[in-house]
């Protein structure tokens, strides 16, 4: 499994369409040989691409919710809500569907983040504040996630 490095800020074409960044496409052919799946993002107002290997990980996972319970319904129903597959195309561009451009406020300027083995796909401002967002202690935050001492 590959994991992505790094926050690429972009712009978005009036058809829908994201230049890769050359830094990032290098990474990106490792992970692109059977394509990506996009959909919306699980907490905030971005998008996320998932290399198709990675989206079947998740799908594996999903796919063991018992489906005679209404919360795992729900849960599947949200989360594969506006999910498409997409490739790059031999010109080094990502087309978002419109439907998820609107969802995620996109705008021109974009941002493409790492997030270990999926990228998130963002509108600049949008983006810029979620990052400073003050109401969280961000070592705080570290500690709490990252701090085990049992590891």
């Amino acid at each position: 499994m590959n994991h992505f490095i790094g926050t690429y800020e972009c712009k978005i074409d009036v058809k829908g369409r994201i230049l890769i960044p050359s830094a990032l496409k290098k990474q990106i052919t490792i992970s692109s040989e059977n394509g990506f799946v996009i959909k919306r993002g699980l907490f905030n107002k971005c998008l996320d691409l998932y290399p198709f290997d990675q989206w079947k990980f998740v799908m594996n996972k999903i796919d063991q919710l018992n489906r005679f319970n209404k919360k795992n319904i729900d849960f599947i129903r949200r989360f594969t809500a506006g999910v498409k597959m997409v490739d790059i195309d031999t010109n080094g561009r990502l087309l978002i569907p419109k439907d998820l451009i609107k969802h995620a406020c996109i705008r021109k300027d974009i941002v493409l983040s790492a997030a270990v083995n999926i990228l998130e796909i963002w509108d600049k401002k949008l983006y810029e504040e979620i990052i400073d967002e003050a109401k969280v202690d961000f070592s705080s935050l570290a500690e709490e996630v990252m701090g085990d001492d049992n590891e």
